[in-house]
């Protein structure tokens, strides 16, 4: 094993999302909601819903290979695949030993659950990896079919999310790019406030879970969206100081796409202008671990990332979780 550190960064993107669109017009057909008060409150206008016979493999494998054409590497390469997701395909096995077998690579695989803070997890972790030596190539997906698990009567949380995948090709890059700082963390203590209450060890499934819709995503929204606005700000913060950057230096902001406010929120903190925030919201809603990756994909496409840009990712999610981390293209 190498043991002289190098730096690892991104070497390409790419996402993939379900064809289905599902508009605010067609949720007032749904549940008690109206495209006024869905805009107002989040800026979500649709979101795309995966095919009832998609999986989450099925997310991931598309947008892996998106991901490495754009690397031009080939799956013979890849010798990690971290999978972020909280709808893996089962409980067991892992949904990245899905996506290894599907692109017929032969590399170590495991999933990673963090929430919607789960690719920056990801994230970090490849590039600790890469940077260690440990592997030269990892691919790094996150990907979420969060309508199979939202409460379609329940229109607190049902017009919040859509579906989607996003992957990025982490390899060593040249030094001064790549990742240049991080901040990862937890408060455990807000865990009641985004959950699912039935499924796994503390209440396994029964007839009665199942009648008491205690399997779909429960949310407290006024106090996930406090700790939003909150965390956000403060953790991209301390990745620029470990990196030893000012706000005034990032080229392109990438939030974690739940909710417009929170989104302005944050950036107000950090003192960042609207024109280097990256906002795709209003199109996906909020896809989960495939929010960050989906937006850097389409930010690089539009040419907002290029060469030598500084970018800063930042997520929150259930547990509670958040993590951010700047990146030199």
């Amino acid at each position: 094993m190498n043991q002289q550190l190098r730096a690892a960064g991104i070497a390409g993107v790419g996402y993939y999302v379900p064809e289905r669109i599902l508009t605010n017009r067609d949720l007032e057909q749904m549940v008690d909601t109206s495209e006024e008060w869905i805009v107002s409150r989040t800026g979500i206008r649709e979101r795309h819903i995966a095919d009832p016979k998609q999986t989450t493999s099925d997310l991931c494998v598309n947008a892996a290979r998106a991901a490495l054409r754009h690397a031009r590497t080939s799956v013979e390469e890849v010798q990690l695949i971290i999978v972020a997701t909280v709808t893996p395909d089962f409980p067991f096995p892992a949904t990245s030993c899905l996506v290894q077998e599907r692109l017929g690579a032969r590399a170590a695989a495991f999933d990673l659950e963090a929430g919607c803070s789960g690719f920056t997890y990801a994230l970090v972790m490849a590039c600790q990896c890469v940077s260690a030596g440990a592997f030269d190539t990892v691919l790094v997906i996150g990907a979420d079919i969060l309508s199979r698990i939202v409460n379609w009567k329940d229109r607190r949380t049902c017009v919040l999310f859509g579906d989607g995948a996003g992957a990025v090709v982490v390899k060593p890059v040249a030094q001064g790019k790549g990742l240049l700082g991080f901040d990862l963390g937890s408060d455990g203590s807000g865990a009641d406030l985004l959950k699912i209450q039935a499924g796994g060890s503390h209440t396994p499934a029964t007839f009665e879970t199942i009648e008491e819709e205690q399997h779909f995503l429960c949310m407290n929204g006024n106090e996930v969206f406090r700790f939003a606005v909150k965390i956000m700000g403060e953790s991209a913060e301390r990745a620029l100081r470990q990196a030893g950057l000012t706000p005034q230096e990032v080229d392109c902001f990438i939030p974690h796409q739940a909710n417009t406010r929170i989104i302005e929120a944050a950036a107000k903190r950090l003192n960042v202008p609207w024109t280097k925030v990256f906002v795709n919201v209003d199109r996906y809603g909020n896809t989960s671990a495939a929010s960050i990756p989906i937006a850097l994909a389409e930010a690089q496409q539009q040419g907002l990332v290029q060469d030598g840009s500084t970018v800063v990712c930042v997520g929150f999610g259930a547990g509670l979780t958040w993590g951010s981390c700047v990146l030199r293209w």
